[in-house]
């Protein structure tokens, strides 16, 4: 029944259509979001509260292109570039290739990515250093976990998401040198009940925490964890009052600042080209506020959550990117 509420939620969510502000700013913003799909509660939702907070703050206006696909991704933001929006934003790495050839086609407009870089005289990009918030997760999971049995569950194997893997891996071996990592790919942001095996599988196997990088995919995970009687890690936004009690914690990666700040530089005038980077000193990852588990964890593993923030903002831990 759980998981049924869920997918309501996110099906809810995800289908209703190309929204838009109601307010007329002087700006106006066009955002395609990555193929996942609204109603993620996760990377999408982010950014679609980002442009909410800006044009309640700023009074732009913008509109949305929620596809449920790839083929068309160059026609969704080539038609934001055609009447003249602004600012154009991808949301997501698959959305590169065709921002390359839109950028190069419309020059005089502006536009920005999250999560790739598109080297152009009009695209700014804006990049995570999702290893960094992974690694905080990984401490807490290595500390909690009672059977040294830990998993993660990541949609598409690609380079972005293996820098949270990778991220979580250097955590959890930071404080627990016994614990092993399961690890799982769906091939897909949107199939919770593929979620929903992947960790039930990974709780057959011995672990007792399971962390998701994988969009909408991760409320299976969730559930899974909800059901089974074990811990679940989430994702992007906060997902904490999902299953409250069972997700210890979120990996928030935090795309509502970065499009809000963009779009404050654009409205300001200062918006730049080239890369914009959000790391845990930046606010743009970190662990969401454990509301709902400062009872269920020790204060020791929340102080060693926190001492781990601070050296990797001093320099002390140095979190690899497997990606390079």
């Amino acid at each position: 029944m759980i998981f049924v509420l869920l997918l309501l939620i996110a099906i809810t969510v995800a289908t209703t259509g190309a929204a838009t502000g109601v307010a007329i700013g002087e700006q106006r913003v066009g955002i395609v979001f990555s193929t996942g799909g609204l109603g993620d509660l996760s990377f999408n939702d982010a950014a679609l509260h980002g442009l909410r907070k800006a044009k309640e703050d700023m009074g732009i206006s913008f509109q949305f292109i929620d596809p449920r696909g790839d083929e068309h991704l160059h026609e969704h933001l080539k038609s934001f570039a055609l009447e003249d929006y602004d600012l154009v934003i991808a949301n997501g790495f698959q959305l590169a290739p065709a921002l390359e050839q839109v950028a190069r086609d419309f020059p005089h407009i502006r536009f920005a990515i999250i999560d790739s870089v598109v080297p152009a005289p009009n695209v700014t990009s804006l990049l995570f250093m999702e290893h960094d918030g992974s690694f905080l997760v990984g401490v807490l999971a290595g500390m909690m976990t009672q059977s040294n049995i830990v998993g993660f569950v990541g949609g598409l194997e690609v380079p972005i998401i293996r820098k949270f893997q990778g991220g979580f891996e250097q955590g959890v071996a930071f404080v627990n040198a016994d614990a092993q990592v399961l690890v799982d790919y769906a091939g897909s942001f949107s199939a919770p009940a593929l979620g929903n095996q992947l960790a039930t599988s990974q709780h057959e196997r011995g672990a007792d925490i399971v962390y998701h990088a994988s969009g909408g995919t991760g409320l299976g995970v969730i559930f899974a964890a909800q059901e089974n009687g074990f811990y679940a890690i989430g994702v992007d936004s906060a997902q904490d009052h999902l299953a409250p009690g069972t997700v210890l914690t979120s990996m928030v990666k935090r795309v509502d600042v970065a499009v809000y700040e963009t779009i404050r530089s654009l409205v300001e005038g200062n918006l730049q080209p080239g890369e914009r980077h959000f790391g845990v000193a930046e606010g743009g990852v970190g662990t969401s506020d454990f509301q709902y588990t400062r009872d269920i964890i020790p204060q020791a593993v929340l102080d060693a959550v926190a001492s781990a923030k601070a050296k990797i903002i001093s320099g002390e831990i140095v979190v690899l990117d497997p990606t390079k």
